[in-house]
């Protein structure tokens, strides 16, 4: 794999980034949804064109898309093409700088997936770039409960899928690789908080968006001398943030969940409620690349729960 990763926020020019085709398992009914923990039924014939498109939209702007279960084994493949979360890549694995440290999944139903993506990073990259040994001191961390704000900053939710603990063993790693600060909010254990980036997400370097009830919530910040409290939006103002709280309506996973391509660009889901995209200063500025993901997202998560940036400029 002739790449070198680089992450310092969530907006940079996407470069690379690695996606998984959805399982051959269809979801066939309600039931079946509510036992696995996904939203609604899914027809995966239908989930593997719309994340054809989704693949397509991020090459026609310039992006290398990696499917990693391409490079699987055959015999590793015989497992992974039956695991239906396998789509959530975000969850795996995160670029900290140019460093890669591993997740470790929340729940037994995901742990296939990130025993055998981490192994095959492990032949990608060196021990230095993918540092696959944080995992031993982790109970549980998974990275759609991550959002690296910038150079300085990191916000991790503590919720259903990471623990408290995973955070205090991963935050020395943070520090080395570059990052000063990281916020620590604690969201309500429900399905719809289940990670960090179905209830906030940013646009640039300049807005963040979240459901309103964040803004109640204070953080824990996490220092190399120590820590302290403070509420959400102070934290965020104080790295250069305009907060805008969503309240008028009910945000879903679509609004939220969306993919900063570049600075100026956003990959959105077309379920996306537009009118917070029209009405304000600075996302009405943005140029919107639309696409069909319904089907993907039936599985709860979005388009941003469905790539791992490798590399941003």
């Amino acid at each position: 794999m002739n790449i070198q990763p680089n992450c310092w926020n969530e907006y940079g020019q996407l470069k690379s980034v690695i996606v998984c085709s959805p399982s051959i398992l269809d979801v066939p009914d309600q039931q079946t949804a509510t036992d696995v923990q996904w939203e609604k039924a899914v027809r995966q014939k239908k989930a593997r064109e719309n994340h054809q498109i989704m693949i397509e939209a991020m090459e026609e702007e310039g992006v290398n898309v990696i499917d990693y279960s391409v490079h699987l084994t055959r015999e590793e493949l015989l497992l992974n093409e039956k695991l239906i979360n396998r789509i959530f890549v975000r969850d795996l694995a995160c670029v900290f700088g140019q460093t890669i440290l591993p997740g470790a999944a929340g729940t037994s139903m995901r742990r296939p997936e990130y025993f055998q993506s981490h192994t095959l990073f492990q032949q990608w990259f060196d021990n230095k770039t993918f540092r696959l040994e944080v995992n031993n001191d982790l109970k549980a961390l998974e990275y759609g409960d991550v959002m690296i704000l910038n150079k300085d900053a990191i916000l991790i939710n503590a919720g259903i899928r990471t623990s408290i603990e995973s955070v205090e063993a991963l935050q020395g790693d943070l520090f080395k690789a570059g990052f000063s600060e990281i916020g620590v909010i604690d969201l309500p254990r429900r399905p719809d908080t289940m990670h960090l980036d179905m209830n906030c997400n940013v646009v640039g370097g300049k807005l963040f968006i979240g459901k309103s009830y964040m803004n109640y919530l204070p953080i824990q910040v996490i220092t190399a001398k120590g820590f302290t409290y403070e509420m959400l939006e102070v934290f965020l103002k104080r790295h250069g943030f305009q907060t805008e709280w969503t309240s008028a309506i009910k945000h879903t996973v679509a609004d939220i969940n969306f993919l900063n391509l570049n600075p100026e660009t956003l990959l959105i889901s077309t379920k996306a409620n537009k009118s917070i995209f029209k009405n304000h200063s600075i996302l009405k500025k943005k140029k919107l690349i639309e696409i069909e993901v319904d089907e993907l997202e039936k599985g709860g998560g979005g388009i941003r729960c469905m790539t791992l940036p490798l590399e941003r400029e």
